[in-house]
């Protein structure tokens, strides 16, 4: 467990399972926004200050809930769920990527550096790269980049290879290459075709289905059926194992709002802390 001493009016006891990453304990903190940057057509970078204990302890998967209004608002009134894109333990940073999807989410997006935020995190479970694993293959579609970008950074600081499949509406919406490690291989996938393959990510995944020691995806749930799809005749006894984060509105962290509820295999549970990472064959499809 990890104490943190974040000041007269906010203290923070971290507590995070090393079994499965999941965040046992967590409470809410004050963030200064360090920097914005533009990405991914009308998405952002926004790099937040964070306790040092919490920046070595993060790992892809984990995310933060943060509030999304002026103080003394109420309005929007629940917290928005956004996975970490990148962590810096040396400089104390931590990175989401936003996109402005809806009142909350773009009043974050427009957030200018020196803005003080308040954050609930890290919350949730990890990713998990197997011991036995050397080559990883990542699906992204949209701002699910996210976690994905910090599973790549933390396979290739293992030696590990991987191939990054990323799809968008169109070219504007793609992560641009040197966002991720030199030594990925980095293949695009646009709706409109303005950049790579014309049509869905998901159309690339068999291709890689025999090479891949296992799949790692983040986007909106259609994807996900489209990907169950595109690796199920690929597979042979049920591997290569998919791994996937469930995109819910885990506003509250806490399990407490039931607004986050997925259906698996052992029963309903709340993605926000159970979750969001998932075998993929531990979810139930309808």
């Amino acid at each position: 467990m990890v104490d943190l001493e974040l000041g007269a009016s906010h203290h923070l006891d971290m507590e995070i399972n090393e079994t499965d990453g999941t965040v046992v304990r967590a409470r809410e903190f004050n963030s200064e926004i360090i920097a914005v940057e533009p990405v991914m057509g009308d998405a952002v970078l926004i790099t937040l200050a964070i306790p040092d204990p919490m920046a070595t302890e993060v790992r892809a998967g984990h995310f933060v809930d943060v509030l999304c209004r002026v103080e003394g608002s109420y309005d929007p009134l629940l917290r928005r769920p956004y996975s970490f894109f990148r962590v810096d333990p040396r400089a104390g940073t931590a990175t989401l990527l936003v996109r402005p999807f809806g009142r909350g989410s773009a009043w974050l997006a427009s957030r200018r550096a020196g803005t003080i935020l308040d954050i609930l995190g890290p919350l949730g479970n990890t990713y998990t790269i197997s011991l036995r694993s050397r080559n990883l293959l990542m699906v992204a579609g949209g701002v699910g980049a996210a976690p994905l970008v910090m599973l790549t950074d933390q396979a290739v600081a293992k030696g590990l290879n991987v191939t990054y499949l990323m799809g968008a509406a169109d070219a504007a919406g793609l992560l641009a290459p040197s966002y991720l490690p030199s030594a990925v291989e980095y293949v695009v996938a646009t709706d409109d075709g303005s950049k790579g393959h014309t049509g869905f990510v998901t159309d690339l995944v068999a291709h890689f289905v025999p090479w891949a020691d296992q799949i790692f995806a983040c986007g909106p749930e259609p994807m996900y059926r489209s990907l169950r799809s595109a690796v199920n005749p690929h597979r042979l006894a049920g591997k290569p194992r998919v791994q996937v984060s469930m995109e819910r509105g885990m506003a509250c962290g806490l399990g407490a709002c039931l607004g986050c509820v997925v259906e698996t295999r052992h029963g309903m549970q709340t993605s926000c802390v159970e979750g969001p990472v998932y075998d993929m064959d531990e979810l139930v499809w309808s």
